[in-house]
């Protein structure tokens, strides 16, 4: 401790990828040197085309490391139905990660990736009872004070806005989750809009609740909502009182990614349930 995250989503390597607006990234990456890059998923436009994968494999090499990535439904493959239904990873696990499930651990800090991208769903995403289970071991192997992060690619809750129907299909077992385990983040992506916001927002029977950082499509032209032809990623600092989480928009008169909110919350896993007061966050700048 102190960690820095930096949490992208929604590249969409093909026709509505954004070079410059890669390049840009991978500037804003290697100065920013995050402990951790994750990518929450849909790495390509459309999985059954290798060339996208090709693309998206040696973009990824640009990036800094470590770096933690679960597959969206667009890695799923759409018009290979055999491939959609009985290998719906083999492009992902040959050109990105072995891992569909990934862990990373450092000192004090857990980020697990789930899996909410499945060939039987076209939009949608679910985690199974065999996947919740599994978290659940994983989530619990923690110590006391731990930050506990997960990364899904669907949300559990529609933002404010956003087009509604389109979360987890068993968005309230995942939740539930979540809550009983203390995850204190839950970074995802999907409809290309940003949110910073928390479980309790629809579930205000929760016991702690779970921040929701939701980034917007970082590299593409498919922005919806707020967002329609904009594009975001956040940046989330840990220590041990405070998490914040920085959105970062790309605006074109300023022609790069800059800071246009932030959010501070408490450490709830290390027994904080108030913010320090201004001046000791000043201080730690």
């Amino acid at each position: 401790m102190p960690y820095v995250l930096m949490h992208v989503s929604d590249l969409h390597a093909g026709w509505p990828f954004n070079p410059d607006l890669a390049r840009l990234l991978a500037a804003d990456a290697h100065a920013l040197q995050p402990d951790l890059l994750v990518v929450s998923g849909d790495l390509v436009q459309r999985a059954d085309f290798p060339h996208q994968w090709q693309v998206i494999k040696a973009y990824l090499r640009q990036l800094p490391g470590p770096q933690l990535i679960v597959p969206g439904n667009h890695d799923v493959p759409l018009l290979n139905v055999f491939d959609r239904l009985f290998r719906p990873y083999r492009q992902f696990t040959r050109h990105i990660s072995s891992e569909i499930n990934p862990v990373f651990e450092l000192p004090g800090l857990a980020v697990v990736g789930g899996c909410t991208a499945h060939g039987w769903t076209v939009d949608g995403g679910r985690l199974s009872r065999d996947q919740i289970a599994k978290l659940e071991g994983i989530f619990r192997r923690y110590p006391s004070g731990t930050c506990k992060i997960a990364v899904l690619h669907h949300h559990v809750i529609d933002p404010p806005g956003s087009q509604p129907g389109r979360i987890i299909s068993n968005a309230d077992d995942v939740v539930d989750l979540f809550d009983r385990c203390g995850v204190e983040v839950l970074m995802c992506g999907h409809i290309h809009v940003s949110y910073i916001g928390s479980t309790l927002d629809g579930r205000p029977d929760l016991e702690r609740g779970t921040i929701i950082c939701q980034s917007g499509t970082t590299t593409s032209t498919r922005g919806k909502g707020r967002e329609a032809g904009k594009n975001s990623y956040n940046v989330i600092e840990i220590d041990d009182t405070t998490i914040r989480i920085t959105q970062q928009l790309f605006l074109e008169n300023a022609g790069r990614f800059v800071p246009v909110a932030q959010h501070i919350y408490p450490r709830r896993s290390a027994g904080v349930y108030a913010l320090p007061e201004p001046s000791a966050i000043d201080d730690r700048r």
